[in-house]
């Protein structure tokens, strides 16, 4: 009788940020090189799901379990075998998370990310044969941009924050290799990279004690298929005068920069234990737009933080009003359990939280109009993203919109313009969060 071939159907859920969806890219690329392994989209139909999770915030760990217990149902009711969990609540719990919630078969710790060809195909108690593949990694983004995770783990230790605990100190990855990944990437057609860590200004810091984000980017610049460097997560007091002048005079480093802030306050930075103060964060907007009239500052804040008086929201409010930043993120303070504030005195209420959550939205808002339809009339050149056939018009993005976080371009255009093509749009109008352009009179490129 033939022996029936080894050969399953592997399915992944992936929650949290980006760092975590390159994480994920990394272990679909090395299974894909297993004829043994095919990918599908239904979890239905799967024998292994990946579920790759979050931990950052409690609400995170909520989903990602609820995701689990659900994957685990699936055991009695399809052809699902094996369940496999990665990502920051492994890392958090380690085996523990196996003995909560029996029906994981494994847990993949960071460190046995590399491994996980031998750990699927360890669980069937197969045999096989490395295959190890100078391939680009495999996207789960549109073909035309990526995330390129230049480090790990966190050294700030911000008091409210637990990725210290569950991703360790800040660790580089190699420079040659990230030159590497994204020349690859750019080969098989990425135009866009888009630089990613907990800290990203702190790259190079745990090799020699210097940060060395500069020179990476100058060493990214010289990848010729690559057009657009776009720059998120920077700690503020690590924006140098050096990264400011790359910024301004790379022709590929785009006039983007993401800084998450969190507060303005004083007395609410300094109990968060945030290096800078309200001085030093309105030094380095001026700075940034004295040297760059045409740059996008994009930003977080925290509201509800352990003793956030009135006073300290309203000085948040009337910062935001003044200073008009381009993209603002906002978030309610979540207690996390082992953090410095987790035990602090004065904790927010949940009610409180929530209206001041309203209103700061509400007030940037307000701001992203005004910011927005001073836009129109101005031509950008714009990263064409999709085409929706239903309502007849393409979605893109142009330097100032970093993807799902920022304000898309919805663009018409008489001539059938390429998914991944940029083409230059002008801007119409604002209305309801999108931008509307028209490409007539431009040509694509």
């Amino acid at each position: 009788m033939t022996k029936e071939k080894f050969h399953k159907k592997i399915g992944f859920i992936s929650l949290g940020c980006d760092k975590n969806r390159v994480d994920l890219e990394k272990m679909i690329t090395i299974l894909s090189a297993y004829e043994e392994f095919e990918f599908v989209g239904d979890k239905n139909i799967a024998d292994v799901i990946i579920v790759n999770t979050c931990a950052f915030l409690i609400s995170a760990r909520d989903e990602a379990q609820k995701i689990i217990l659900e994957m685990a149902k699936l055991k009695q009711s399809s052809n699902l075998q094996k369940l496999v969990v990665t990502g920051c609540l492994g890392f958090l719990e380690g085996e523990k998370l196996r003995e909560r919630m029996s029906d994981i078969d494994a847990v993949v710790l960071e460190k046995d990310y590399n491994k996980i060809d031998d750990i699927i195909f360890g669980l069937y108690g197969q045999e096989f044969f490395r295959i190890n593949e100078d391939i680009a990694r495999k996207l789960t983004t549109p073909h035309h941009f990526a995330y390129l995770k230049i480090a790990d783990g966190c050294n700030n230790r911000c008091a409210y924050c637990k990725i210290p605990f569950i991703r360790g100190n800040y660790k580089s990855l190699p420079m040659n290799e990230l030159v590497q990944e994204a020349s690859l990437l750019c080969e098989k057609g990425v135009k866009e990279i888009i630089l990613v860590a907990q800290d990203v200004t702190r790259y190079g810091c745990d090799k020699n004690g210097k940060e060395n984000l500069v020179k990476l980017l100058k060493e990214l610049e010289k990848i010729k298929k690559l057009s657009w460097i776009r720059l998120l997560y920077c700690y503020p007091d690590s924006v140098s005068d050096e990264l400011i002048k790359e910024i301004k005079d790379s022709a590929k480093v785009i006039n983007y920069i993401d800084i998450p802030f969190q507060h303005v306050s004083d007395n609410v930075l300094k109990n968060m234990r945030r290096r800078e103060t309200k001085k030093d964060i309105i030094t380095l907007i001026t700075k940034l737009r004295n040297e760059m009239d045409d740059i996008k500052i994009r930003s977080t804040f925290m509201v509800g933080f352990p003793g956030e008086t009135e006073k300290d929201f309203k000085e948040l409010c009337e910062f935001l009003k003044e200073y008009k930043l381009d993209n603002v993120g906002f978030f309610k303070y979540s207690r996390e359990e082992g953090t410095a504030s987790f035990d602090m005195k004065n904790q927010i209420s949940e009610k409180i939280k929530d209206k001041r959550l309203k209103i700061v939205q509400s007030v940037q808002e307000k701001i992203a109009i005004e910011n927005n339809l001073s836009l129109v009339g101005q031509t950008f050149k714009v990263l064409c993203d999709s085409y929706d056939s239903k309502h007849n018009f393409y979605v893109g993005r142009s330097y100032f919109c970093a993807p799902d976080i920022d304000f898309e371009i919805l663009f018409t255009s008489k001539r059938e313009i390429t998914i991944g093509s940029f083409v230059d749009v002008e801007i119409v109008d604002y209305d309801k969060g999108y931008f509307i352009g028209k490409t007539e009179k431009f040509a694509t490129y």
